[in-house]
């Protein structure tokens, strides 16, 4: 019986041509024969929350062997047939595609980023959509896509695919920032967005991120819809498209140009909560700005000039718009080496502030001179406070404070910002890590009445304020900063100065993110061995630091580690660890969703910033261990 059970199991698999965890295997099973059903009902003891292995060789040589690869994609293939390692990673489970969509390295293969993946992607959103029946697909589908290689092509391609099932698309003319998608869906009363981008990962990535009607990204049942339905598809031979001429003439796929970029400048602007400051500055007052080869080079530089500024300094080596990111290592804001062009710029120009955007102007980070004349990064962390207490100070300043005001916030991200949101008498909620999440709370606010969001923000340099989007947004957080800074220039400081002032105001706090990569197929397996030893055997020390209270936020448990009582908490369902330490210390352990690493997330308080970093650094040491 055993044996028969396995080989069920085999042939299930390759039918489906997947290696779905538990939940896409049986939602795949009820979509096939009996026969298939009754194979799942076998192996469902065996399968639950497990990886099955696929022929990838046989996978591969289905590939190689397909008449609809072009030369230039064979070639790719024959080039890697002696390297089964490559061959593996390249054919051992498909992208798995969640709310946060697909991303993945560029490549010919099941596992890669290619038109082949993108097409079944699209087939199975289309799918989906003409499901919700003929309202919806006359809604339509917002298509943007950044600056990344073929970026454009597989935004084109998906608007093919979308009209050739009967949904009208509304695809953007060029290259434009994440969060304007979010604001087109809503604006045009689309039932979904398509962006096509791999946000900040390095050049070799791309990605397909899928939003629904809300302008958020894509709920966990639609998801899993799409996914069911991708699998249905044959890579190949499932995917319906047509003439993109012939759509564009016929009215199915329509262009989107300026008139859109009107329509969201005018909304962002609406957001700035008190412009008058920087008409007090603006004369003397410069700037830098780069956008790191990305869709921010347009939008940001024009919502600085109509917020007020005059001299905005633009790095025009960064302003080209190049899919190679030529002059960063990453285009990740978060990393000081990408400024290196623009602190030269700011040094000749004696410049106090840089802002910088990643490739899809969702993220932006700063830097800042410091006393001494060098520059500094900021923390996403350290902006996301700088910004909280300067709108909560600018709504006051102004009378424009809502009642039951609120800010939000990630799990992962600083309790600096609950200091500063509730010494202001402002409440603040926490999220699991995703700005699907944060949106999710919006939602809910604007259901209940409950409150009225003012800031949200995640430690990974993502924030938004505004109705007008459900997604982190540069542009608009571009502008609040230059705002904030004018702010703090009519007072005769710095944002630095101003940085040094939150820490007296509301305690000495430090946060670090260490990233252990854990590459190809055998990172995915030990990435899980690792998240169920931790479950197993609770870690009861980390470093010199005593555990004093375990959360396990798959479960939504809270354990006491001193008597082994628990409680049940209000968010659960994730997969990360987090641990209470002894002194007001936090150690968080989660695998990333989009990428082949573990993140650890270290923060501390402390009674001076030296002490306060002395905590991080040494557990930032245990991490690592």
């Amino acid at each position: 019986m055993k044996q028969y059970t396995q080989k069920c199991i085999f042939i299930f698999v390759y039918k489906c041509r997947s290696i779905r965890c538990f939940s896409r295997i049986r939602t795949k099973a009820l979509a096939l024969t009996d026969r298939y059903c009754i194979i799942y009902i076998v192996a469902l003891a065996k399968l639950q929350d497990e990886v099955i292995p696929m022929d990838y060789i046989a996978e591969y040589k289905r590939w190689l062997e397909n008449p609809a690869l072009t030369e230039n994609e064979r070639a790719e293939l024959q080039s890697v047939q002696e390297n089964k390692e490559e061959i593996e990673s390249r054919f051992f489970a498909p992208l798995s595609f969640g709310t946060a969509g697909l991303r993945g390295v560029l490549g010919v293969g099941l596992n890669r980023m290619n038109r082949f993946t993108v097409g079944q992607a699209a087939q199975g959103l289309a799918n989906l959509i003409v499901s919700n029946g003929k309202a919806a697909m006359d809604r339509g589908v917002a298509i943007a896509y950044d600056s990344r290689h073929f970026s454009p092509e597989f935004a084109k391609q998906s608007a093919c695919i979308l009209a050739a099932s009967g949904i009208k698309t509304l695809l953007f003319d060029e290259l434009r920032p994440t969060p304007e998608l979010s604001f087109a869906i809503r604006h045009y009363g689309c039932i979904a967005g398509i962006n096509i981008t791999a946000s900040h990962n390095p050049k070799e990535y791309n990605g397909y991120k899928v939003y629904w009607e809300d302008g958020a990204q894509l709920p966990p049942a639609e998801a899993d819809v799409v996914a069911k339905e991708m699998a249905a598809t044959d890579i190949f031979s499932g995917v319906r498209t047509g003439d993109y001429g012939a759509f564009v003439e016929s009215g199915m796929i329509r262009i989107l140009g300026r008139e859109t970029d009107e329509a969201y400048l005018n909304e962002v602007l609406k957001v700035a909560v008190n412009p008058d400051c920087v008409k007090q500055v603006a004369d003397e007052f410069k700037l830098v700005y780069t956008p790191f080869h990305g869709a921010g080079y347009r939008l940001v530089p024009e919502i600085l000039r109509r917020l007020g500024y005059k001299h905005i300094i633009c790095e025009p080596e960064q302003m080209k718009i190049d899919g190679d990111f030529p002059t960063v290592k990453n285009p990740n804001p978060e990393y000081k080496e990408g400024f290196n062009l623009a602190i030269e710029l700011a040094r000749r120009n004696d410049v106090d502030l840089i802002i910088g955007t990643d490739p899809d102007a969702d993220r932006t980070g700063i830097v800042l001179k410091d006393k001494t004349g060098d520059y500094v990064t900021l923390s996403g962390n350290q902006v996301g406070v700088l910004l909280i207490d300067y709108i909560i100070t600018a709504r006051k300043l102004t009378n424009t404070m809502p009642a039951h005001p609120a800010v939000l916030k990630s799990i992962v991200t600083t309790e600096m910002a609950r200091a500063a949101a509730e010494k202001n008498g402002v409440a603040c909620f926490d999220t699991f890590t995703g700005f699907k999440f944060l949106a999710e709370k919006i939602k809910q606010f604007e259901k209940t009445g409950s409150h009225k969001y003012l800031f949200a923000f995640e430690e990974s340099y993502g924030y938004l304020a505004g109705d007008y989007a459900r997604d982190k947004d540069a542009v608009t957080a571009s502008m609040l900063i230059a705002e904030m800074a004018a702010y703090y220039r009519t007072q005769g400081k710095t944002l630095y100065d101003a940085m040094e002032e939150m820490y007296e105001k509301y305690g000495y706090y430090c946060e670090k993110t260490v990233s252990i990569t854990m590459p190809g197929v055998s990172g995915l397996t030990r990435m899980k061995e690792l998240m169920a030893e931790l479950r197993e055997k609770p870690l009861g020390r980390i470093g010199t630091h005593q555990v004093e209270y375990t959360r396990d936020y798959m479960s939504g448990i809270r354990t006491r580690m001193a008597d082994g009582s628990a409680e049940q908490m209000e968010l659960k369902g994730q997969n990360f660890m987090y641990y209470e330490l002894e002194g007001g210390t936090t150690f968080i352990i989660r695998p990333s969703g989009t990428e082949p690493k573990v993140k650890v997330y270290i923060m501390a308080k402390g009674d001076s910033k030296a002490a306060a970093a002395e905590k991080v650094e040494a557990l930032s040491a245990a991490a690592k261990e």
